[in-house]
């Protein structure tokens, strides 16, 4: 039997990359819902080379064109959140990636993991908003949670085998973007167009601005903390421009494991599809004899403030992450716009998390309220201040 596989979000990065990998395996996997949240062009095509049982719109106004461009086919035409958030649970998906960008893969996400539907996890946002909810959530449901980032998908494979051995510290590479060795003055400068340059990985506008100013990376920490039972003071981030070793595990006895390869996200898509096993795939292999040399650096916390705000946000815990989410995707969108500049997103994030209520013990609906008024605020100061 073929897994059935629902892409949430399959028109973005991650999305038409995990296309390839069921492309690759058409005896393994079908895609059996792709979903889209405004390109309905990019959804057609799909919908047409892959033949799925349904595909979802999530902004309505691009339905009649959606379903009219699929009327020959026998694929069942959806739009809405709600519409997504419902696909989720139909019986015969195997397992859901949640590839959507941001805070709207929150929900979609916890109803997927309450109808007990495997997931492989690459929208990040989803742990860093509401960690602690969704741990219990899987928990009591018994739902498993594949992580599909490389970093947390390398460490996930050291940790194979390692059961009841205990974790000293969890390592996360990061290529350091392509401002790594910038200056104050040189990042205070920079071209939203400079930013969407990255040096190693092809990415979404977004994730890819979020790399260059570690945010991502932040992310990432809080993101660890959950799937691995990490303490925050468990995670250290170091800088590997070559972005040949993908994370590492350091047990108490002070080995250390490290995955290495391909800057290649098919390979992590691939085996959260397949785990347990491995299965052979046509990707471009690692070839050691260019490997020269493999540099590390400690990340500079005063150039790229980001990390250190998702570290703060982690140790103060409750609704802090879902703040610096909020606030960030704001001011990214901001940044795209041309509205701010680099360095002065994260100093609005920073007055983002002193101006929302903070909530020790938030509740989902807590989350909800939260995003909404981080959003609000940070519009606040972005249009009042700046």
């Amino acid at each position: 039997m073929k897994k059935q596989i629902a892409i949430l979000g399959s028109t973005g990065s991650i999305g038409t990359q995990a296309l390839q990998v069921i492309e690759e395996h058409p005896d393994q996997y079908e895609a059996y819902v792709l979903t889209a949240n405004h390109r309905v062009e990019e959804l057609i095509a799909q919908a047409r080379r892959h033949q799925p049982e349904a595909v979802v719109i999530a902004d309505e106004q691009h339905y009649q064109h959606l379903k009219e461009a699929l009327s020959d086919l026998p694929i069942k035409v959806y739009a809405g959140m709600d519409a997504l958030c419902q696909i989720v649970q139909e019986a015969p998906i195997d397992m859901v990636l949640t590839a959507m960008v941001g805070y709207a893969g929150l929900r979609p996400t916890m109803n997927a993991i309450r109808a007990r539907k495997p997931i492989a996890l690459a929208n990040k946002e989803t742990l860093v908003v509401a960690g602690e909810l969704i741990n219990e959530l899987a928990r009591v449901n018994g739902t498993p949670i594949l992580p599909v980032d490389s970093e947390h998908s390398a460490v996930f494979q050291c940790l194979t085998g390692e059961v009841g051995n205990p974790i000293e510290k969890v390592i996360l590479t990061a290529s350091g973007g392509p401002f790594r060795t910038f200056s104050r003055e040189q990042l205070a400068v920079v071209t939203k167009e400079q930013a969407l340059h990255h040096p190693n990985w092809q990415m979404g506008a977004k994730i890819t601005i979020d790399s260059a100013t570690m945010m991502n990376k932040g992310f990432e920490v809080i993101e660890a903390r959950w799937l691995f039972g990490v303490q925050p003071e468990q995670i250290e981030v170091v800088v590997h421009p070559q972005s040949v070793i993908h994370s590492m595990v350091q047990f108490e006895d002070g080995a250390i494991k490290a995955q290495l390869g391909m800057p290649d996200m098919r390979l992590p898509i691939q085996y959260a599809f397949s785990y347990p096993d491995r299965l052979h795939a046509s990707f471009p292999r690692l070839d050691l004899r260019t490997c020269t040399s493999l540099t590390f650096e400690q990340p500079d916390l005063q150039r790229f403030r980001n990390l250190a705000l998702a570290y703060e946000a982690l140790n103060q815990g409750g609704n802090m992450p879902c703040i610096v989410n909020a606030a960030n995707e704001i001011c990214v969108a901001a940044f795209l716009q041309d509205r701010i500049s680099f360095l002065d997103m994260s100093d609005v994030i920073a007055e983002a998390m002193q101006r929302v209520n903070f909530i020790r013990k938030p509740t989902y609906e807590d989350y909800v309220q939260t995003d909404t008024e981080a959003r609000r605020i940070t519009e606040e100061i972005l249009t009042n201040e700046r």
